[in-house]
């Protein structure tokens, strides 16, 4: 052998040694890099796939009124409730080999690295849907090798523990759409109204579009650029076959309508409502273990969106043009579900709930709870007090108050209770809690859910203690169920992001408060402040309500100088509203003062319209007569001030209203007090 092809074959020799050296180097290299990649994914386990989800408010019927979100408006939808020809659209776009390829397409990769480094810069990524779905969970969108490289990590983990269903499923719910919209599901519905699932192939298209820049291509912002990608998804569908040519054809053709306006997101339904739907959640969830900020929450909330648009409406047609504010709640007694809520006019400008949060006088509207506690002690509709100017001492007799009546005036002769609801007299309320106490009255409060503790002073006979205006609600719409513990809520039912039951509403209370017998009964003396039949020295407190009235009310007016008050229900419904100046501003304008009665009763009509009158129906122990209402007696033709009350059985009259004894006890009612005024004006009503 010549040594020149001894010298060759050495060569060749060691040549073929060193390419084997480094192929055993990189098969190892490779080898050690693919454990360190199992050992790091066992080790760091699978990744969380868990994402902010808005939770979402339905009304009664079950239609959205709205969302909470932290920082994305994102509603998570399940793969099978997203349109294929969406899921179709973005794997043609975004990865075409997503089933086939493990977490990267190579090809792609190698082809991107290439172009980088020709420019000496990061020009071109070649992301698969995996990639982009761990970049969306944990990751920000900057282009750079170090995100590169945790990007690929976390995609290693994606493909290592979950399956590509599962993958494109996150990564459809996570993607941007621009507008704060995240996941297919948001963008459906800000851009067409509907849900993914019932996108046509032209709108898949534009959705796809948007994803590749949401600042680019959205179709709001800019149409024409959306239009071309639009086309080219269309193109690479057909050519991934995907779709045909025909049906190409046909969705070019077909023009896009957004719908942006008609989106309930843009809506804001029902604000105040919506903020004590989500307070009452959080409460809910908290005491069931559940973290209420994972979101992802369908609340069934109580709202009648007939009720509420009704209360906006009329709120808007009665409110005087200045800064009067009010609170307004409608509510049933059977169950306690809140209909309709406004918290005041303006929420953008002032989201402070003036029924949940305000405190305020309620003036004579806390008068039914007064009676309420002096029917327990023996009082009936028919017992007369005298009502002539009186000065009460208290504390111990170092202080003395007398109470005025709203036009100065007094009665000059005995009243009845049911007289004296009808016609709000003040002397008569204070006498009533002079002669039951106050323990009476406040547990009575206390039993009806109203959150107080009157002073012991005379006053407080008239509302001068501060209370919400869901409390006195509430407590009205006590009596109105009949006396049942009946609580107040904004939420039928609450479902987690998976679509389990968290909560439902309890069947509705059998716990009682006061007897059914005494509730109809203070029903149906709240039904006298509409009736002119009392009017005496002081017009029944309803009367301007009357010519619009067309079905039987209980109700009752409250007012002080600052604080206008009207409660009242009929069988099903209990409404409340408050109006005032948020400041303390005195009550001085008339529109001021008649805009509670003119809102609650056009409520009270409208909402029933259509609907026949329903009377309050008597229970059991509980007889009806015809009375004179001055003499209380059972009438006939001689006394011509008559009007059927109810009492209990043992309360049942025993004489005729010509009974010359009733009128002796009269007049020896009207000798019990002498007369002493010490102010020409009263502050309540």
């Amino acid at each position: 052998m010549r040594r020149a092809d001894y010298i060759k074959k050495r060569k060749r020799k060691k040549i073929f040694r060193s390419m084997l050296l480094i192929s055993v180097t990189c098969v190892t290299a490779m080898f050690t890099v693919l454990l360190c990649l199992r050992l790091y994914a066992q080790i760091t386990g699978a990744p969380s796939l868990s994402v902010p989800k808005a939770s979402v408010f339905l009304d009664k019927n079950g239609r959205q009124i709205g969302d909470r979100f932290s920082a994305e408006r994102r509603y998570w939808v399940d793969l099978d409730e997203v349109s294929p020809l969406l899921i179709d659209a973005f794997i043609a776009t975004e990865d075409r080999n997503f089933y086939e390829h493990g977490g990267f397409d190579y090809k792609r990769i190698a082809g991107a690295i290439l172009r980088d480094i020709k420019t000496m810069r990061k020009v071109e990524g070649a992301s698969t849907i995996t990639q982009q779905y761990a970049r969306n969970l944990f990751l920000t969108p900057e282009k750079s090798w170090n995100r590169k490289i945790k990007e690929a990590l976390i995609a290693y983990r994606l493909e290592r523990f979950y399956d590509k269903d599962v993958i494109l499923e996150g990564y459809l719910n996570t993607v941007y759409f621009g507008h704060g919209m995240y996941g297919v599901e948001a963008a459906s519905k800000f851009y067409f109204d509907k849900s993914a699932k019932d996108l046509t192939l032209e709108e898949s298209a534009v959705i796809a579009a948007i994803a590749k820049g949401p600042s680019i291509y959205s179709p709001l912002d800019n149409p024409e650029r959306s239009r071309e990608r639009q086309l080219l998804i269309l193109s690479l569908m057909e050519e991934q076959g995907f779709i045909t040519e025909i049906q190409k054809e046909r969705a070019k053709d077909v023009a896009i309508h957004l719908k942006t306006e008609d989106w309930q997101g843009t809506k804001r339904v029902a604000p105040y409502f919506l903020d004590e739907v989500w307070r009452e959640a959080e409460q809910i969830l908290s005491n069931k273990g559940r973290y209420p900020a994972e979101g992802g929450w369908t609340i069934r909330t109580t709202l009648d969106p007939h009720h509420q648009k009704t209360a906006e409406e009329i709120i808007e047609r009665w409110m005087p043009d200045n800064e009067l504010q009010l609170g307004f709640m409608s509510i049933e007694p059977e169950t306690g579900e809140i209909t309709a809520l406004v918290g005041g006019r303006n929420y953008a400008e002032s989201p402070f709930n003036r029924v949940t949060q305000a405190k305020r006088q309620p003036g004579s509207a806390m008068k039914p709870v007064l009676y309420a506690a002096a029917l327990e002690s023996g009082y009936n509709p028919m017992t007369f007090l005298s009502t002539e100017r009186t000065i009460f001492t208290y504390d111990d007799g170092r202080a003395t108050y007398e109470p005025k009546n709203v036009n100065g005036k007094f009665a000059g002769h005995p009243i009845s209770l049911a007289q004296a609801i009808a016609i709000s007299d003040n002397v008569y309320a204070v006498k009533t809690l002079e002669e039951i106490g106050y323990k009476k009255y406040n547990k009575m409060a206390e039993r009806l859910g109203i959150d107080v503790q009157f002073q012991e002073s005379p006053a407080v006979a008239l509302g001068t203690s501060e209370v919400t205006l869901l409390q006195m609600t509430n407590a009205y719409n006590r009596i109105a169920s009949g006396g049942m513990k009946v609580e107040p809520t904004t939420i039928l039912s609450i479902e987690d992001a998976d679509g389990n039951i968290v909560y439902e509403r309890p069947e509705k209370s059998t716990k009682r408060v006061i007897t059914e017998q005494d509730a109809f009964v203070l029903t149906h003396l709240l039904t006298g402040m509409f009736d002119p039949v009392f009017n005496d020295y002081s017009v029944v407190t309803g009367l301007s309500m009357r010519p619009k009235q067309t079905r039987p009310y209980a109700a009752k007016s409250g007012t002080t100088i600052s604080d206008q008050y009207l409660i009242g229900y009929t069988p099903t419904l209990t409404a409340g509203i408050w109006t005032g100046y948020d400041v303390g501003k005195q009550l001085t304008d008339l529109d001021d003062k008649s805009a509670s009665k003119k809102i609650w009763i056009d409520f009270m009509e409208k909402v029933h319209e259509g609907k026949p009158p329903e009377p309050f129906i008597p229970p059991s122990g509980v007889q009806s007569v015809i009375v004179d209402i001055e003499t209380g007696g059972i009438a006939v033709n001689e006394c011509p001030n008559q009007r059927q009350i109810y009492v209990k059985d043992k309360d049942m009259p025993q004489k005729l209203c010509t009974d010359r004894s009733l009128r002796e006890e009269r007049s020896n009612k009207e000798q019990e007090d002498g007369t002493f005024e010490l102010f020409p004006f009263s502050f309540f009503e």
